[in-house]
């Protein structure tokens, strides 16, 4: 049997013969193209997962009330909460950690920046500081300045394993500015880019769409495809190889994240957590933030959607939220956790899904654009592997300190744009020069630190304390005022 004959045997099974229906119009190339993208898709695999999210979609309506329990309070920890001496002894622990290399980053870059009007990926977006510095400089910059801090701290650091999950569209462009920007000083050798798969979408009655005659219509299968890629993509492999132990894990559009923050690094170890999460306090009972939680005994991110406003508005005595903790995309695991997702319960991952206006391809071979959803869009998400943890730490942060998502264009009053992003920068960095013994003129001055500088606001006072500034304060490291950069500081 030829592999045509046995393609269509398999599509003919699996009720997707529709894919090749042009395939008498196609050029060589074309086919050659779509048997490519038929192969790579793995037709029963995904047939299979359809039906089993139509199944949990039809089934997971009731709310979730009455099986809902707050975080035991032995799990849960809060930066406000904990006194400064045990900050300081988590801190430490996360930087010997590092010094000794045995800690990984692992970094979910797989958006492109079209939400907000630009056709390259969200990693590469300046949302307009002094420095005009990059998301992807500003993390890097970041891990940078926590080597030279282990270093200091331990007299040597092995260094800070970066590994970059891109999409198929933000790959290419993603490592291309990496190697321009000569991996911001970074160790190349140490910096893994790997890319997350696809799923293809499918019409309501379970057809995969096709966005062209010989093009499957597919998108990235969400951030939770980040196990299905670390294994397959041989990246479990090499932070094994590299002797890391713990990784910190978080998204890209949050221009605050604590990139490997040795004090969350620390209390997980101390916990002797598999899987850690950060949160913040929700701001108040109906913020559309999905809260952790434990559901029938098991850890579960819960969605505002799927509990009611008399669940949601509870209170404990001290008035807090009673379900506050509010999941923001960051979390720890150890290696060993890893392994065991990928290898044994990566085939039990939820499906989410998404109805969507999805281009397809009509009876007569042209492209039509829908105005209704027509289509289905499949992800993962990287909480829904909290299920399968027996040990699970909460650390709750000041949103004001760490967490600013960066998601839409700039417009007027929005949120998490270009503009807030900039602003909660300027926010924290004016607080840290304060501390520091700082002052300014008015309260709305622009404040840009470098990370290089300074992790989170220490080792400035020798810059600031005692001075009075009136116009826009942008702190450089040395390293940076030397390539030939002026400071500002008189």
């Amino acid at each position: 049997m030829s592999d045509f004959d046995s393609v269509i045997t398999l599509l003919k099974k699996y009720d997707q013969e529709h894919i090749i229906k042009f395939w008498n119009k196609l050029g060589e190339k074309q086919k050659a193209f779509l048997l490519e993208d038929i192969h790579e898709l793995n037709i029963p695999e995904v047939v299979e997962m359809f039906k089993k999210t139509l199944e949990n979609m039809n089934t997971n309506q009731q709310k979730l009330d009455n099986r809902m329990n707050p975080i035991p309070a032995e799990l849960y920890g809060a930066v406000n909460r904990s006194p400064k001496e045990l900050l300081i002894k988590y801190k430490q622990m996360g930087l010997e950690q590092i010094s000794q290399g045995k800690v990984g980053v692992l970094l979910m870059a797989g958006g492109q920046g079209t939400r907000l009007g630009v056709n390259y990926p969200k990693g590469m977006y300046d949302v307009g500081l002094p420095s005009h510095k990059s998301l992807f400089r500003i993390q890097g910059e970041r891990i940078r300045c926590l080597i030279r801090l282990a270093n200091k701290n331990f007299g040597s650091c092995k260094g800070l394993p970066w590994f970059i999950m891109t999409s198929e569209h933000t790959m290419e462009p993603t490592r291309k500015y990496f190697k321009e920007n000569n991996y911001f000083g970074l160790d190349e050798k140490k910096i893994i880019f790997f890319e997350q798969y696809m799923l293809p979408a499918f019409t309501f009655d379970g057809k995969i769409i096709m966005e062209s005659i010989s093009k499957i219509s597919k998108s990235p299968d969400g951030n939770g495809g980040i196990y299905k890629a670390l294994r397959d993509r041989n990246v479990l492999d090499e932070i094994k190889r590299l002797g890391v132990q713990y990784l910190h894990a978080h998204s890209v559009d949050n221009i605050l994240v604590k990139v490997a923050d040795p004090i969350f690094i620390g209390y997980c170890i101390t916990k002797n957590a598999e899987c850690g999460a950060k949160v913040v306090e929700k701001a108040y009972p109906s913020e559309p933030l999905g809260v952790i939680c434990e559901v029938d005994g098991k850890f579960q991110v819960v969605e505002y959607s799927e509990i009611t406003e008399n669940t949601a508005e509870k209170r404990n005595p001290d008035g807090r939220l009673t379900f506050s903790a509010g999941n923001i995309c960051n979390h720890f695991f150890t290696t060993e956790f890893l392994n065991n997702v990928a290898y044994k319960y990566n085939s039990k991952l939820k499906l989410h899904i998404a109805k969507k206006k999805i281009p397809y391809v009509k009876d007569d071979g042209t492209v039509c654009k829908p105005d209704e959803p027509n289509g289905i869009k499949m992800e993962k998400f990287i909480f829904d592997v909290f299920e399968f943890c027996n040990r699970l730490a909460v650390w709750e942060v000041e949103r004001e300190e760490e967490f600013s998502a960066l998601k839409n264009a700039d417009v007027p009053n929005g949120k998490d744009n270009p503009r807030t992003a900039r602003l909660d920068v300027f926010s924290l960095h004016r607080k840290f020069v304060e501390k520091s013994g700082g002052k300014f003129k008015t309260e709305n001055i622009e404040c840009e630190i470098s990370p290089l500088l300074s992790y989170s606001g220490e080792d400035l006072k020798h810059l600031v304390d005692g001075k009075i500034f009136d116009s826009v304060l942008e702190l450089k490291s040395a390293e940076e005022i030397s390539n030939n950069k002026t400071s500002n500081i008189n």
